[in-house]
């Protein structure tokens, strides 16, 4: 279930229980700003929502007072914000696994390396486009002694696996992860802080599944900035 907010007329969001009680806690999102999902007829305050004291200034009645229109907080992905930075790469991920499989994997290296040099252009601290480099020239040279085991299994000579392929293999899995991670953490740091809208992205299915994952997240995140151009141009 998913939460809009209001404050002086402008509309944020959509936000998770869990992102309104983190914006609170950080003062992004104050208790006397009304929210409500698709459901709900009425906006409640936000304290009620969250199931917290309403604090109201002494002497004041009937519903809180709008906060003055002062800039608008750093937890509130506002249209400016929306704009300011392009957009992530938009895939279906289904398309992506479909043209991985046909190209054994490599359009997925490829991928990886667009969204990673994205990232870098949102945040250009960040080091996964690097790691990401390092990972596709270990993949290259991997496939290099594959084509090697090829070419030895079509000449009917046994062919050993040398110590230092077994080692290739194993950093070439471990830069992965690394990129992998670096990346997952690059987006959380990024739709959190300059773009606020909530993203988090599961360790487990980040491990299991890599780009293919964060593919679709980031087609959820091109969908809720489309949302809310088009809510801000209707109003």
């Amino acid at each position: 279930m998913t939460y809009q907010v209001s404050r002086n007329g402008q509309m944020y969001g959509p936000y998770t229980l869990e992102d309104l009680q983190r914006y609170v806690a950080s003062g992004n999102v104050l208790p006397t700003d009304l929210a409500k999902t698709e459901e709900m007829t009425d906006w409640l305050p936000v304290a009620q929502i969250l199931g917290q004291p309403l604090s109201q200034p002494s002497g004041a009645t009937g519903i809180p007072t709008p906060t003055p229109p002062y800039a608008t907080p750093t937890g509130y992905p506002a249209t400016a914000s929306v704009n300011q930075y392009p957009d992530p790469p938009n895939l279906n991920w289904g398309l992506e696994l479909l043209l991985g499989l046909l190209t054994c994997g490599l359009f997925v290296v490829v991928w990886n390396l667009i969204i990673a040099a994205w990232a870098k252009r949102v945040q250009p601290a960040s080091k996964a486009f690097m790691y990401y480099i390092v990972a596709t020239v270990l993949i290259v040279m991997n496939l290099g002694g594959s084509w090697g085991v090829l070419i030895s299994i079509a000449h009917h000579q046994h062919h050993h696996q040398s110590l230092t392929s077994s080692l290739l293999s194993i950093a070439t899995w471990v830069v992965r992860l690394i990129a992998r991670f670096t990346l997952r953490d690059t987006l959380e740091q990024h739709f959190n802080g300059p773009e606020p809208l909530g993203l988090r992205l599961n360790a487990v299915m980040t491990f299991f599944f890599g780009g293919l994952y964060i593919q679709y997240e980031l087609n959820r995140i091109n969908d809720i900035k489309a949302g809310i151009r088009y809510q801000t141009n209707a109003r």
